[in-house]
């Protein structure tokens, strides 16, 4: 093993190395003004300050509160543009409505009061155009701000919707002769919302200049209005040729109004806009125009004059005309004003962020350069860690564990990352923490090889110890005559053949292949039998094979012992009054399913997760394995034949097993099949034997089969089989009273039972469903005693077992079982290690240990 750090590469010093003292060893001087080495400390102060300082800066600068204002600026800019289209629409509607008022007010007096559906109004149709190009024009202009500020976008939804229904109005103007009201209405709703509109741009709280121009325009805008609905009730009048009692109640008003806008807007106009005003106001046509209509006051015994509609029309159209131009020039005005403001924000946000820009910029040119030292040597490290976990470290393991770890030899590179700072000590630490892997990995490979080295040579004693105790049982079955005693023999042979199944258990373990081997295929149903002809409760297995399907040779050993363990524990915990139903059937895929299914106490559910867990990915044999020896064994062979092996819980609050075999595990039928009528009956007579479900007795002397001397002898002497034939014997008398050459199930020389079986030639078993009335002997032995037949004396075929009424009883809790379970086992391991003293006391004239060996 050639695992010896170099210092010259920056490993670990051997003479500094212990076994808890590990220091890194410096391959070079340390320089200040080198970036890679610098401490971890100063770099990572160096990448948190920088930063800081630009955050500083940028937030002294207010760089976000700047850009904000400036888009804030822009869109109001925008919205303030968009004052131009909103003015002209409403001066075009307010036309449009007046005239309407006149109109209806003219045919209103007229004979008949209203015209036909659908016929409109001569004077109206130059009218409209000109205010559906006005509404285009603001549709155009509005509706990229649709998208802006949530205020704004409520106002022009409601504009919007009340432009849709301007086509309804103007349809129901000729049919409104007598009740203008409605129309009207309407007329002024559109304008009102326009108005809100107009007065939605805001700038923000600390912008007062900005909100007292939007402001200004918006009060002389209102005033237009007054004004405007001021000469529609001086013209509908005129068109009418009389005042109605409402109209000069109505005149009143709005005349009151008048002035008080008027006012308020020479509080907040500035100098240029109040000299528009009075210049405007200083035009002949509006002087003559507000001359005219002071003639309709009435007060005193003056009686209001009802003006001529075609001129009061054509001056008060001129006045209103003025008063646009004095609108528009505040609405110029604030657009100027808001666009200077937003240039000017603009201009600011640019030069802020510009210098954040450069400082940025530095402090990023700054943090790459030592972030790309901190980057490369973690980087470094990383790869290095995931090589050695991903790759090095598990092929290291691999060959441990599937080689000799004694004569393999292992290197551990030294460190990718030649920095002088934490992260190079990191990885030199890391390359030590290797070494020390690899050499723990080492010495547990070499004790666990010493462990199994020890448990399969303990497993081979001891079966070799079996076979020879199974060849002695069969030597006194076959002389034994008495019954109580030939049953007792029974009972011993099926201990013995349970204690070889163990030690094959220990070599699965182990990792070591079984002794018993076969080589051809071998049905399934025989296999069942050979696994049921290994567990205690035999009688109370019953099986079914769907169809004829075959095993390869070489995973029937395995499969045996699979099925063995999974049935062994199927039976050991459920009732005896129950039985446990195996069952198998080809899939679609090739594969086949066999399920085994028992009626017993059940697992919880984290005790069948568990369980599955350890089914699916076999562990490592430890201590658990010695107390779950079935459910590690079969997690192993599982493992070993491509097997799937799952539990879950039935209806009846039992267990299901379900063995998946895959169909590289399934063969064609054996040249030599199929038997012959003897090898048929063979093979049933070994199923009525192993299934328990025959009521015949068997002569005494051995096993069912087995015979005596004499017929009277054989009348004194019956007793019941009681224990099944071994798994070679259902193997052997399968394949037709013989084993296939090669196969290693016949390890006994000179067995009596199968083994003579295949030496001597056999009597032709009898049919039908009662024994023979001679028994059926192989020959006669040199000692005059007649050879037996292994179970010739069974029917061939058997009766079906009545099925017991279970008790009724209440079934325990599985968790309170498994606690039970649980604390005794705790209580055994505790026993055991506790420290005791045993002084062994050799009786007298007896010899020591190591006199004896």
């Amino acid at each position: 093993m050639a695992v010896a750090p170099d210092p010259s590469h920056g490993a670990v010093s051997r003479h500094r190395r212990r076994r808890l003292d590990v220091r890194v060893v410096p391959h070079r001087r340390r320089s200040a003004f080198r970036l890679r080495d610098w401490r971890m400390r100063t770099k990572l102060g160096a990448v948190l300050v920088v930063p800081s300082i630009a955050f500083l800066v940028l937030a002294g600068a207010q760089t976000g509160a700047l850009v904000s204002q400036a888009g804030q600026l822009g869109e109001f800019a925008d919205q303030v543009g968009v004052g131009r289209e909103i003015t002209a629409l409403i001066h075009e509607l307010q036309r449009e409505r007046d005239q309407t008022a006149g109109e209806l007010a003219a045919l209103a007096s007229a004979p008949g009061g209203q015209l036909e559906p659908g016929q409109a109004l001569p004077a109206l149709e130059p009218v409209y155009p000109v205010a559906d190009r006005a509404i285009n024009q603001f549709r155009v202009a509005a509706e990229p701000l649709a998208r802006g500020e949530a205020s704004w976008r409520i106002s022009y939804d409601r504009v919007d919707e009340a432009l849709k229904r301007l086509p309804e109005v103007r349809a129901a103007v000729p049919a409104a002769g007598l009740t203008p009201n409605p129309v009207l209405s309407e007329y002024d709703r559109v304008i009102e919302v326009l108005l809100v509109l107009l007065a939605e741009p805001s700038p923000g709280t600390d912008r007062a200049d900005l909100t007292d121009a939007v402001l200004r325009y918006v009060e002389f805008a209102q005033v237009k209005e007054v004004n405007s609905k001021i000469r529609g009730h001086l013209y509908a009048a005129a068109r009418a040729g009389r005042y109605e009692p409402t109209d000069l109640v109505a005149l009143t008003d709005l005349r009151a109004q008048q002035l008080t806008g008027l006012a308020d807007f020479r509080l907040s106009a500035t100098d240029r806009q109040i000299e528009r005003y009075n210049s405007a106001a200083g035009n002949p046509n509006f002087v003559a125009a507000v001359r005219m209509e002071e003639t309709t006051f009435a007060s005193g015994d003056r009686i209001a004059t009802v003006l001529k509609p075609t001129t009061w029309w054509t001056i008060s159209q001129q006045r209103q005309d003025l008063l646009r131009q004095v609108e528009a020039g505040a609405v110029a005005d604030a657009v100027d004003l808001a666009e200077s403001r937003s240039g000017e924000q603009l201009r600011r946000t640019l030069l802020t962020a510009g210098g954040v820009l450069a400082v940025l910029l530095a402090a990023l040119f700054t943090s790459i350069a030592i972030g790309r030292s901190v980057a490369s040597s973690l980087r470094m490290l990383r790869s290095q860690a995931l090589r050695v976990a991903q790759i090095e470290l598990p092929e290291t393991l691999e060959r441990l564990r599937t080689g000799d770890p004694v004569a393999a030899e292992f290197e551990v590179p030294p460190a990718d990352v030649r920095s002088m700072d934490e992260i190079g000590e990191v990885a030199e630490a890391f390359v030590a923490v290797h070494r020390s892997a690899v050499t723990v990995a080492l010495e547990q490979a070499v004790m666990r090889r010493h462990v199994n080295a020890m448990f399969v040579n303990l497993a081979r004693r001891s079966q070799v110890l079996v076979e020879r105790q199974l060849e002695l049982l069969d030597e006194l079955e076959q002389d034994e005559g008495d019954p109580d005693q030939l049953e007792n023999l029974f009972k011993l042979d099926h201990l013995a053949a349970r204690m070889r199944r163990n030690d094959d258990s220990l070599l699965v373990l182990a990792g070591t292949e079984a002794t018993r081997r076969w080589n051809r295929p071998v049905l399934l149903s025989t296999v069942m039998l050979a696994a049921v002809a290994e567990i205690e409760q035999y009688q109370r297995i019953r099986h079914n094979v769907a169809d004829e399907l075959y095993i390869v040779g070489h995973a029937v050993a395995d499969l045996v012992h699979l099925l063995a363990e999974l049935l062994e524990n199927a039976s050991s915990f459920s009732r005896p009054d129950t039985v446990v139903r195996i069952d198998a059937a080809s899939q679609r895929d090739g594969s086949v399913l066999v399920e085994i299914v028992d009626e017993g106490l059940g697992m919880s559910p984290t005790a069948l997760e568990q369980a599955n867990e350890v089914l699916a990915v076999p562990p490592a044999a430890d201590v658990s394995a010695s107390e779950r020896m079935g459910l590690f064994v079969v997690s192993h062979l599982a493992a070993r034949q491509g097997v799937r092996v799952r539990l879950r819980p039935t209806d009846s609050g039992g267990l299901l097993a379900t063995v998946w075999l895959p169909a590289n595990l399934l063969a064609s039928a054996p040249a030599s099949e199929p038997m012959d009528g003897r090898g048929r009956r063979m093979l049933t007579v070994v199923a009525g034997a192993v299934a328990g479900t025959n009521g015949t007795h068997p002569p005494a002397g051995g096993r069912p089969g087995g015979g005596v001397p004499g017929e009277a002898a054989q009348a004194r002497r019956t007793v019941r089989r009681e224990t099944p034939t071994r798994a070679e014997d259902v193997l052997g008398q399968a394949s037709d009273g013989g084993p296939e050459p090669g196969s290693t199930w016949w390890a006994r020389q000179g067995r009596s039972g199968s083994a003579a079986l295949s030496a001597t030639p056999h009597a032709p078993l009898p049919t039908g469903n009662a024994p023979p009335a001679v028994p059926v002997t192989g020959g006669i032995k040199p000692s005059g005693l007649p050879i037996r037949v292994p179970m010739a004396q069974l029917p061939v075929k058997s009766e079906p077992v009545r099925p017991r009424i279970p008790v009724q009883r209440e079934e325990p809790d599985p968790e309170q079982v498994a606690g039970t379970l649980s604390r005794y086992y705790s209580g055994v391991r505790r026993a055991e290690a506790e420290d005791t003293i045993v002084m062994p006391m050799a009786p007298a004239g007896a010899r020591s240990e190591e006199e004896q060996y």
